[in-house]
């Protein structure tokens, strides 16, 4: 699934391209993604709006458009967002089309139909049900391990479940949250009620390293990821523990171990990580 950097990388990769475009026509082939696309309501906020902003929240897109509205993208675990020239054929699984005035289209493609496309006015957008629930941006120069303390306050909840809550802060999968314990050198089945405020500063500055070295290298590409042009991510060949099961570690050439945690793959090294 994409994760903050994918949709980060992708939102940098079209800003240039759509900025000042106009999306003049949208097509809804398949509406039935996550949530029933309202095409009728779809087309009422973007079609026929000047591009003003492409900016990211947590996982979502937000494209913002001429009259206060956005249409928000969500690429659910499959999505892809790329231009082509409006005449380029239909792709197999491509959901949506957004034609613009440049010539081109931006195209949804959406295998498993996880994604979600919105049209909403750009003021309420805080107070949306998709976003109300949000915690902070990794990213946010107000981010650091204080968030992260508040946050954990009162609770037991293994660490790695926690940095993948979207309440306490945003954005950070499966990846994300195990190569940054790795970094920090914390466990991932370490409860939040165990953890020192010199250990949370660890996490902290891990978890922002690791995003920034992600977005830097395009993001991850295990399987489905692209930017707007079509290119995938880089990131993968700096993981140090995700997917690598049976692995030397990297530090002390241990061999990686993964067990499952809550339904997804946990991989971390047990010297290391304590």
């Amino acid at each position: 699934m994409p994760e903050l950097p994918e949709v980060e990388v992708l939102a940098r990769s079209l800003a240039p391209h759509l900025i000042g475009d106009s999306i003049d026509l949208i097509e809804v082939y398949n509406p039935a993604l996550r949530e029933q696309v309202d095409t009728a309501n779809l087309k009422r906020c973007v079609e026929g709006r000047r591009v003003l902003t492409v900016e990211r929240r947590a996982k979502y897109l937000l494209v913002g458009v001429q009259g206060d509205q956005t249409l928000v993208v969500h690429l659910g675990m499959s999505g892809r967002l790329t231009l082509a020239a409006a005449g380029t054929a239909r792709e197999p699984h491509e959901h949506a089309a957004f034609y613009l005035s440049s010539g081109r289209k931006l195209r949804f493609r959406d295998p498993r139909r996880f994604g979600l496309l919105l049209g909403l006015p750009t003021g309420s957008l805080p107070l949306d049900r998709h976003f109300c629930h949000l915690g902070q941006e990794p990213v946010d120069e107000s981010f650091s391990a204080v968030t992260l303390v508040d946050a954990a306050r009162g609770r037991r909840v293994a660490v790695k479940s926690f940095l993948m809550d979207a309440k306490v802060v945003v954005g950070v999968g499966n990846i994300y949250a195990c190569e940054t314990l790795f970094r920090a050198g914390v466990h991932p089945l370490r409860s939040v009620a165990r953890i020192s405020l010199k250990r949370w500063e660890r996490i902290a500055g891990s978890l922002v390293e690791v995003i920034r070295a992600a977005i830097d290298e395009g993001g991850t590409t295990l399987n489905d990821f692209v930017d707007g042009s079509g290119d995938p991510g880089y990131f993968q060949v700096s993981l140090s523990v995700y997917g690598r099961e049976g692995q030397p570690c990297p530090r002390c050439a241990t061999a990686v171990r993964r067990r499952v945690q809550q339904g997804r793959s946990t991989f971390y090294c047990a010297r290391c990580q304590t």
